[in-house]
Order: C-alpha cells, then sequence, then structure tokens
C-alpha cells in the first residue's frame, strides 16, 4: 500500500490517482492514517456492488411496515405527546 501525507496528496492529486489503479493509498494527516483512495474497480470488489447499470437502478425489496406506523399520516412527529 502505498503511503502519501495530506500535503503530498495535495500537491500531486494526479499522482495519488494514477497510483491508486495499481492499489490503495493511505493518505496521511499528521502521521496517522486518514483516508484511502482507490479505483472504482477495487471499491466495487471489496464492497461486491456490481457496475452493471440495471444492477443499481433496481428497485428494493419491500419492506413490512409496523401497524403502529400503519395508523399514522406518514409524518414523522418527533414531540412527545401531551400529559
Amino acid at each position: 500500500m502505498k503511503l502519501l501525507s495530506s500535503r503530498e496528496f495535495n500537491r500531486d492529486v494526479s499522482l495519488a490517482k494514477r497510483a491508486a489503479l495499481a492499489e490503495p493509498v493511505l493518505i496521511t494527516d499528521r502521521g496517522q492514517p486518514t483516508h484511502v483512495l482507490m479505483s472504482i474497480a477495487e471499491y466495487r470488489r471489496l464492497t461486491g456492488e456490481g457496475d452493471n447499470i440495471l444492477e443499481m437502478l433496481a428497485m428494493p425489496e419491500t419492506v413490512a411496515i409496523d401497524d403502529a406506523d400503519a395508523a399514522s399520516d406518514g409524518a414523522w412527529d418527533h414531540r412527545e405527546p401531551l400529559a
């Protein structure tokens, strides 16, 4: 894994992007790791996310709604009930 300080990253973002095509780039701030830059292909491989546009646009599965939620008008009311 390639290491770049925040200063080096800011100075040459193109270098970091090119390096990230080969391997993840660890970006440090004051010697501590803060971010990781990687190619989108590597990100998708790690997350299992497909790069098929049809998969990205697919509707998520339906979820069941509790009976208590069905009785409300759908608006979120964060106020406490009056005593």
